[in-house]
């Protein structure tokens, strides 16, 4: 079998990545991060442009008004997300596309809630998916309501850019509707896994991009510190672990069983969060200060280490997976567009 990116998938990554770069630039990501007011961090510009760029409608069929692709290349078009930094709840507006009116084309901002916890951005969104049972629900929220309906208290986030806010329970009583359709709650969880991990591989590629870039500009004792033996091996490292990542992640995207799904984000959150860490590293004491780029990337790392499967679940899950134990995920083949059988 060939798993080389056909012409059409390397296509569909440049042009997002020439997109990402135009509407979504480095000033645009740190004016994000320095921005103080956090109904202010959002744009609903940007998140209109994605909908017209396909990017929540990726995999719904063509006669739905969607592109008509598979989980491969959704996972290709959120590794450049994850690369560029984008902020937003995209797991959840790409998944809830064809699910809730508004979603594919980006005029919805829909957030998602699996259980009790933190949620993302739910200030600004109009709908929250709920993933808590067997069948998806769909809560209402426009407006800001978001916060009320789910009697959440917001929480300070280690990654400025994604507000969070915290729900201590859900109830079935909370007005919101079962999602009509026909896909399974259990079946999104497993893509929101996997997206999360694509994003986890671009934020690992970007960083190492980025060391390595530091590691050729910046000289001491008179040439650059890229030729010294500790910083190469540092630099080896990290592309190990991002190759790693990227097969098990792009295999997954194929496979769609429970262990190569969690199997991959437990590699991409090693990835992502350690070549953070060795990045700062190389880039000395300029980057400990909040002007580093590598910042946004580490903390976002972190936070999506715990977003849909945590290490310690994902690890058990993972386990019982390897033993034959019966699996709590589901093992449809989520390669075709959503709803496609």
């Amino acid at each position: 079998m060939d798993f080389r990116l056909s012409n059409d998938q390397c296509a569909l990554r440049a042009g997002m990545r020439e997109l990402l770069a135009a509407r979504f630039p480095r000033e645009k990501l740190r004016a994000v991060v320095d921005c103080e007011d956090p109904a202010s961090r959002f744009d609903r510009a940007l998140w209109s442009e994605l909908g017209k760029a396909g990017f929540f409608c990726l995999r719904l069929p063509e006669e739905d008004g969607g592109v008509g692709l598979g989980l491969p290349e959704a996972v290709l078009v959120f590794e450049e997300a994850g690369r560029a930094q984008l902020t937003g709840p995209l797991v959840a507006t790409h998944l809830a596309a064809g699910l809730v009116p508004g979603a594919a084309e980006g005029t919805k901002v829909v957030t998602a809630l699996d259980r009790p916890g933190m949620v993302e951005h739910l200030a600004v969104a109009d709908v929250v998916l709920l993933l808590d049972g067997s069948t998806p629900r769909v809560l209402e929220a426009s407006g800001g309501r978001g916060p009320g309906l789910l009697a959440a208290q917001p929480v300070r986030s280690v990654d400025p850019t994604t507000p969070l806010h915290h729900v201590d329970r859900l109830a079935h009583d909370q007005g919101a509707e079962p999602v009509v359709g026909g896909v399974s709650a259990t079946r999104l969880r497993g893509e929101a896994v996997l997206l999360t991990a694509a994003q986890q591989l671009g934020s690992a590629v970007r960083t190492l991009e980025m060391a390595v870039a530091h590691a050729k500009n910046r000289t001491q004792f008179g040439r650059p510190i890229g030729t010294f033996q500790a910083v190469q091996h540092l630099c080896a490292q990290m592309l190990v672990r991002t190759e790693i990542a990227r097969s098990s992640v792009y295999a997954a995207s194929l496979l769609i069983t429970v262990s190569d799904i969690y199997g991959a984000k437990l590699l991409a959150d090693e990835a992502a969060v350690r070549n953070a860490r060795d990045c700062l590293q190389l880039h000395g004491g300029t980057g400990f200060t909040w002007d580093a780029d590598v910042h946004p990337h580490l903390k976002r790392a972190w936070l999506r280490v715990e977003q849909w499967q945590p290490t310690a679940e994902a690890e058990e899950a993972l386990a019982a997976a390897l033993l034959g134990v019966p699996e709590n995920c589901s093992t449809e083949i989520a390669n075709h567009p959503n709803g496609a059988v």
